[in-house]
């Protein structure tokens, strides 16, 4: 291309070669994605603000304006489901943090057999999440559940405990469950944050003295700091809109002991065909997340420049 166009006489223009700005293929780039933004998250979302005003349902639509938020703001019931979902998330994504900090910890140990202990760890996180639930109702059930034969065998019990049948039994049974199922990707997170420490670190303490307590403490956590906040956010978040361990273990029940937000907005909406008060509770669930992943965001700036990471 050079020698033919140092071959073109003189006073002939070189032609000319198109190229797209960088705004354009930029925006070339991004286009699609913003397109599939629109279509699958912001008109479903834009969808049910305007619902959220209606009194909608099979028969039609009404315009009520704020009248299902100021039903639910003078309701004791939706206050109590707010307060039983925090409680629920926090409880539990704090056990998956605790776990997985603790089993990435051992699976980061330089033991014999540890790739197959990385493997087995797997399974809750992997097989579909209704063929764990099912095999969890086996286990609470109070008539040949392992877990409540078991406690007659020891004596605990005299008879059958249904887990699932009391209030505060089927909370926490299903709390249990869900840790099953976020722990081992929290561990895997945590295990691959822990093998990007400088092992200089480790030998330097050592070297001074450090035992492993301290070095752990000083260390380990410090280093890791970041993807533990980051992790306890997506996990916060994952566990927040939780619906199929608790719809299939016990739909809402015992007398809405284990109903949380998402749970309720699906048997107003679907199972009542209130679509307006369900889209109602929709929204304000969108603000409650936005508000908590603002704060946690903040949260993870302050952390980074504590730690130095960006």
């Amino acid at each position: 291309m050079t020698e033919m166009t140092q071959s073109l006489p003189q006073g002939v223009a070189k032609p000319k070669t198109k190229t797209l700005s960088e705004a354009v293929f930029a925006w070339l780039l991004i286009g699609p994605a913003m397109l599939f933004i629109a279509v699958i998250v912001a008109w479903p979302l834009a969808e049910t603000i305007r619902l959220s005003f209606m009194e909608a349902g099979l028969g039609g639509e009404e315009y009520v304006g704020l009248a299902n938020y100021q039903d639910l703001v003078e309701s004791r019931k939706f206050r109590d489901t707010i307060v039983r979902t925090f409680y629920w998330m926090f409880l539990s994504v704090a056990l998956k943090l605790v776990l997985g900090l603790i089993g990435a910890t051992l699976l980061n140990a330089a033991v014999p057999g540890r790739g197959l202990f990385r493997v087995l760890v797997m399974p809750p996180w992997i097989i579909p999440m209704a063929i764990g639930m099912i095999g969890w109702l086996w286990l609470y059930n109070g008539y040949f559940g392992v877990l409540s034969g078991t406690m007659m065998t020891l004596g605990i019990t005299d008879g059958p405990f249904e887990f699932l049948a009391y209030k505060q039994s089927a909370f926490y049974s299903a709390v249990v469950a869900d840790v099953w199922v976020g722990t081992p990707m929290v561990t895997l997170f945590f295990l691959a944050a822990m093998q990007g420490v400088s092992r200089d670190l480790y030998e330097a303490a050592w070297v001074d003295g450090a035992g492993r307590w301290y070095r752990f403490r000083r260390i380990t956590i410090p280093q890791i700091m970041p993807v533990i906040v980051s992790m306890s956010l997506l996990s916060a978040i994952f566990t927040f809109n939780s619906f199929e361990i608790i719809w299939i273990l016990t739909e809402g029940g015992p007398r809405g002991a284990t109903t949380t937000l998402i749970v309720d907005t699906y048997k107003t909406a679907i199972g009542n065909f209130k679509f307006g008060e369900g889209s109602a509770r929709a929204v304000i669930i969108v603000i409650l997340l936005g508000v908590f992943s603002l704060l946690y965001l903040n949260v993870l700036k302050f952390v980074n420049r504590k730690y130095g990471t960006k």
